[in-house]
Order: structure tokens, then C-alpha cells, then sequence
């Protein structure tokens, strides 16, 4: 494992820290908003037979976060092979 300076851990910290924000922001936006407040809204269209807002607070937020969950990953892998560290 590479031994890594004080400065290059900050910068690594600042953007894991900033990834998960945003990736927390877009399940916000996905799981509360669009399936909570905006529901009644969503379920104008229909999405196989099934109301929008209905999908996504049944499925849609999820898949977005499973789909949240793997770019979290490939994109920290890459990170880390930036910064050498492995595991």
C-alpha cells in the first residue's frame, strides 16, 4: 500500500466526500422528490400500464441506487489505482 501525504489524503477525502454527496443528492432527488412529492404529478404517464409515480417510488429510486452503488465503486476503483492504493 503506498504511503500517501498529508496533502494527497486531503485531496482523496475531498473527493470521495464529494462522489457520495452528489450521489446522495441524485437518490434525494429520485426516492423523495420524484416519488414523494411529484408523484401525483408522475402519475399522468404511464409507464407499462403503470402509473410514473407509482414506478419509481416501487422501483425506480431503487434502481437508481443500485445503479448509484456501482458507479460509486467502478469510480473509486479508479481513484484508487490513481493514488495506488489497493487492497
Amino acid at each position: 500500500m503506498a504511503q500517501l501525504t498529508e496533502q494527497q489524503k486531503q485531496e482523496y477525502w475531498k473527493f470521495n466526500l464529494k462522489l457520495t454527496l452528489t450521489l446522495l443528492a441524485i437518490w434525494f432527488v429520485t426516492a423523495y422528490l420524484l416519488s414523494g412529492l411529484f408523484a401525483g404529478t408522475l402519475n399522468q404517464v404511464t409507464i407499462f400500464g403503470f402509473p410514473l409515480g407509482y414506478y419509481m417510488a416501487a422501483q425506480g429510486s431503487l434502481i437508481v441506487f443500485v445503479i448509484e452503488i456501482a458507479l460509486y465503486a467502478k469510480i473509486m476503483n479508479k481513484r484508487d489505482l490513481e493514488f495506488g492504493i489497493r487492497e
